[in-house]
């Protein structure tokens, strides 16, 4: 499978070299967007499968995307615990070398991979990436007008020459087939299914013929076992999404509500990917990891392949600043992890944000005895957000966890300061007792 060359080809014309839009001055979120919590099957969501990403309460998963496997020790150090894809693989160097290292894989189900069932270095299974992008006459669907009527039977009327370069996207139907054939041969570990950004962008005329048709979108869904999808607006051209990192987790939840109980990985920018003009900062790079995981997000993966102003397949690795901060926010997410596999809390936490314009989402965790309230502004203007917790002592401090600061609640009340799509995450320790009502 020649993922990255699809992928490639759709970022070139996603984010057009010559272009480049700032960061700031992004379009405001939905009022609508509220994290909704998240149901948490014990003790995580990947007990389902017996050969799968690991169950134990403490494993949070930390992707990247289509790397060389003689990286795995590089991307290790940064707190990756996992690799998506590989590239014309599995072959048997591959995994022996991602064996070596103690890296999992969710790669494809080649011939290799059915003679290896026992190997434990295989976690998943991949399908095509992003079916539900348009894909090429030529080589996707060999032009041939029978097998697209075959898998889209409105289009059948369509003739060859009206096509152009590019068909329709793979059909959920394809993909729900493509799901079944992996099944039969391994139950034991989950299908993997990542998506455009449809998900997150309706307009994205990148989904050719069936674009804004958001119903494909469950069918696809059936595809799968865990989902995942990318959008990345630091780097992105069009006016619509550039610098709005709420595009993240509003692609979550809304990936989130069709995969239904499936859980949902969300795909995060670090490089320039392909605008050499500009690239993510350390800090937005944080803002949409927590994003996505105050929405819901069960796991990560970095995109950490360049393609302009030149091609570098492990950019990340090229640049020092990013990997300092890419380290310290895997390590936090590990650190945490125990508490992210809890079940959410609902009800116990109110807050208010002194700039409309910025709302704070907040997502709500019990975990020994202490209450953890993780926290996104979701617009890029500062605000101060004044939180009231139920169920902690007065007083008691409030430590805001990796900024080594501590604030203190009274009465449950305490107020913060947020840059542009800032996160904070907090900890206080609760009353004897704890919370009544929570989320399973």
């Amino acid at each position: 499978m020649k993922w990255i060359r699809r992928k490639q080809a759709w970022l070139a014309v996603l984010i057009p070299g010559a272009l480049a839009f700032s960061s700031w001055g992004a379009p405001p979120p939905p009022t609508d967007l509220i994290p909704t919590p998240v149901p948490n099957p014990a003790p995580t969501p990947y007990a389902a499968w017996t050969n799968g990403p690991s169950d134990q309460v403490d494993y949070f998963p930390i992707g990247v995307w289509l790397q060389n496997p003689s990286r795995a020790a590089e991307y290790q150090a940064l707190g990756i615990n996992l690799y998506i894809g590989l590239w014309e693989g599995p072959t048997a160097w591959q995994i022996s070398t991602l064996t070596a290292a103690g890296i999992p894989v969710i790669c494809e189900q080649n011939d290799y991979a059915r003679a290896n069932l026992n190997n434990p270095t295989f976690v998943g299974w991949m399908q095509m990436d992003e079916p539900d992008n348009a894909q090429k006459i030529e080589t996707f669907w060999q032009s041939d007008t029978d097998l697209i009527a075959a898998a889209w039977p409105e289009y059948a009327d369509r003739t060859l020459a009206s096509w152009g370069t590019w068909g329709p996207p793979a059909s959920p139907l394809q993909i729900t087939n493509e799901y079944h054939e992996i099944k039969s041969f391994d139950t034991t570990r989950p299908v993997f299914l990542g998506l455009g950004q449809g998900i997150a962008w309706d307009g994205w005329g990148g989904r050719g013929v069936r674009t804004g048709n958001l119903a494909d979108y469950p069918k696809y869904a059936k595809g799968g076992d865990i989902l995942a999808f990318d959008i990345y607006p630091v780097v992105h051209s069009d006016p619509e999404i550039a610098g709005a990192l709420w595009r993240v987790p509003y692609g979550t939840q809304r990936l989130r509500g069709w995969a239904e109980e499936n859980p949902t990985w969300a795909d995060i920018e670090c490089t320039h990917i392909s605008n050499p003009d500009i690239k993510a900062t350390p800090e937005q790079v944080r803002s949409e990891v927590w994003m996505a995981i105050v929405f819901g997000a069960r796991g990560i993966i970095y995109f950490v392949h360049q393609f302009q102003p030149t091609f570098i397949e492990a950019a990340l690795l090229s640049d020092p600043e990013m990997m300092v901060a890419v380290t310290a926010i895997n390590a936090q997410i590990q650190g945490l992890a125990t508490v992210l596999n809890q079940p959410s809390i609902i009800g116990k936490v109110d807050v208010v944000s002194s700039n409309s314009a910025t709302p704070v989402r907040t997502m709500v965790k019990e975990e020994g005895g202490s209450m953890y309230v993780f926290s996104a502004a979701m617009h890029d203007e500062a605000t101060v957000a004044t939180f009231t917790l139920e169920g902690i002592p007065s007083p008691t401090p409030v430590e805001v966890l990796g900024e080594g600061r501590t604030l203190m609640a009274t009465n449950g009340i305490f107020s913060d300061a947020f840059s542009p799509s800032d996160v904070h995450i907090y900890k206080a320790e609760m009353n004897e007792g704890g919370f009544i009502f929570i989320l399973h």
